[in-house]
């Protein structure tokens, strides 16, 4: 089970009821926010989620709207008296780019630890949690994220039977790689059976529509995406600053077979997003446009 929270969705700049997109995920008492713009923590705490558990902060790209929240987050984590390690993940220059805005946040009680993205496409695993970062298409290098639980297979009795695993370690072995028992090393794969299906939430932000996104959202239980206009006309206008319309994103969602579509980073002369919601939902029904803190739990297929 892992929660998701849409904390803001807005884009270029907060508005009174509307804060910038970001995104925190929680899973086993540890949390991930992708993004962190202007008003961050006053969304999170809106949200009546807490700061302390933050352990990784992933970044799209160094535009103000999706960074500029950083440095008073930071303060705000050394002041709960944190000092386990903060991992932040975002595109080359992210130390440069993270350092400088340090300037006004410069003695923490916890080390910072840097993952500068160099590939096309980089899997992270952090905290029981496997973050796999993409590449996108906007004016300056960007990346979406999908996160991912996976899920191992049951336990199989005959066939920890057939390899010969002794009873002491069946209940090791559908916790752990791998064991040692009396000389021999004995592997999960010799107890369970296949994987089962995990969980997917796929979030993505400021860009023209990809086949990446198209591959790296496939089959998402949640895909987060932007929808920075759904007025007629806008098209030129979302082609020349590399970000998408409503539809573009419906679209996508309907390509990657996702389960559920929540739409963000409205354009602030988008004052009422609903408006376009039955003209979306023609391209993929279940769509949602998102109001800041939407909240869902997502659990596995036979607990839901």
């Amino acid at each position: 089970m892992i929660d998701v929270c849409l904390l803001g969705t807005g884009g270029m700049m907060p508005l009174p009821q509307r804060a910038l997109t970001s995104l925190m995920v929680r899973y086993n008492g540890s949390s991930v926010l992708i993004d962190c713009g202007e008003g961050t923590q006053i969304a999170v705490k809106k949200c009546g989620w807490s700061f302390k558990p933050i352990d990784v902060i992933c970044f799209t790209h160094f535009h103000a709207d999706h960074i500029s929240g950083l440095p008073g987050l930071l303060l705000t984590l050394g002041n709960a008296e944190r000092t386990e390690p903060l991992l932040l993940i975002g595109p080359r220059r992210l130390e440069k780019v993270v350092n400088a805005l340090r300037t006004i946040a410069p003695e923490l009680p916890f080390p910072i630890e840097f993952h500068e993205l160099q590939e096309a496409e980089e899997r992270i695993f952090v905290h029981g949690l496997a973050i796999h970062a993409f590449r996108v298409n906007h004016n300056v290098t960007c990346y979406g994220y999908s996160i991912t639980l996976d899920r191992a297979g049951k336990f199989d009795i005959e066939k920890a039977r057939a390899n010969q695993v002794p009873m002491a370690c069946w209940s090791l072995l559908q916790r752990q790689d791998s064991i040692l028992h009396e000389g021999t090393v004995y592997t999960k794969d010799m107890v369970l059976g296949p994987e089962r299906k995990g969980l997917k939430v796929t979030y993505c932000t400021d860009t023209r529509p990809t086949e990446s996104i198209v591959e790296h959202a496939a089959d998402s239980d949640l895909f987060i995406c932007e929808g920075m206009y759904g007025e007629e006309g806008k098209e030129t206008k979302a082609k020349e600053y590399k970000h998408m319309t409503m539809y573009e994103a419906a679209e996508l969602a309907r390509r990657a077979k996702v389960r559920e579509l929540w739409l963000t980073h409205y354009s602030p002369s988008l004052v009422y997003p609903e408006q376009f919601e039955g003209k979306v939902k023609q391209i993929f029904p279940d769509t949602v446009i998102s109001r800041d803190g939407r909240v869902c739990e997502l659990v596995f297929e036979e607990e839901g």
